[in-house]
């Protein structure tokens, strides 16, 4: 049994097909890429599997249990963490701050214990500040930690971004175009930074994104959408070589160097 499964989901808006009968699965320990041009279908799959929109059809488990119909916190708390393709921090808290607030769903600490401030709140506070830090170390940011967000370099956000989608300590993380914005110099960091997340932490990574170095780089496999179909899914050699994604996308990206 894969750690997440999604068979034949489909979703549309209005009379648009945004998705039709899209399968894959993604385990334990894996980096899996989600390709396609744009408006093909990605964000959209993330948004089913977190729960913002409700399938028309198909089905998506987690651990062999059904996600379907649960809210986007209870997803969260399933196991499932995620980015944005646009940066969501809040620019006016501290780096640390910003990693900590995603804690809160492990806190069980009432108001009373917070008002009187209980043994209770001073442990499940300090673990939170601990669990933080921990990340932030990983990413090399620790120093960082009392700085405002949005004095961050842009790369530097991103990081802060996945560092939060970490706290809670995920199976799945789903990464939805980690480095957009970035130079080749951030994008490589982070595609270490990636594969050592998962040697650490043991989570399945499912991942978007455009720059075609990074998802042949780290990939384990890679699913292809396109007009939101699965058109291909194999390891990066045999992507690379499909003829259907070669037209439909790749054929772009190596004119470019990166898909647009």
């Amino acid at each position: 049994m894969s750690l997440l499964e999604v068979n034949d989901l489909s979703i549309q808006f209005g009379g648009l097909h945004a998705l039709e009968h899209v399968t894959f699965a993604v385990d334990s320990g894996e980096i899996v890429g989600l390709i396609g041009p744009n408006g093909a279908g990605k964000t959209t799959v993330f948004n089913l599997i977190t729960s913002i929109y409700p399938p028309l059809s198909g089905e998506i488990k987690l651990d062999g249990v059904s996600l379907i119909g649960r809210k986007t916190h209870q997803i969260f708390q399933s196991g499932v963490s995620r980015t944005f393709q646009n940066i969501r921090l809040f620019k006016h808290m501290s780096v640390l701050d910003n990693a900590r607030v995603a804690y809160h769903h492990r806190m069980k600490y009432g108001v009373l214990a917070g008002a009187m401030r209980m043994p209770r709140y001073w442990r499940e506070e300090r673990e939170a500040t601990d669990r933080a830090l921990e990340l932030l170390d990983l990413f090399n940011m620790k120093p960082l930690a009392e700085e405002l967000a949005s004095n961050l370099p842009y790369g530097r956000q991103r990081e802060l971004e996945i560092v939060r989608a970490l706290i809670g300590k995920p199976k799945l993380l789903l990464l939805d175009e980690p480095a957009a914005g970035m130079n080749p110099t951030e994008t490589h960091s982070l595609m270490d930074t990636i594969c050592r997340i998962r040697n650490l932490f043991g989570v399945g990574v499912l991942l978007i994104e455009h720059d075609m170095s990074l998802v042949m780089g780290i990939c384990e496999r890679i699913v292809v959408l396109d007009y939101g179909q699965v058109i291909a899914a194999g390891a990066p050699r045999e992507i690379r070589s499909d003829q259907r994604v070669i037209g439909a996308y790749l054929g772009v990206a190596r004119a470019a160097g990166k898909a647009t």
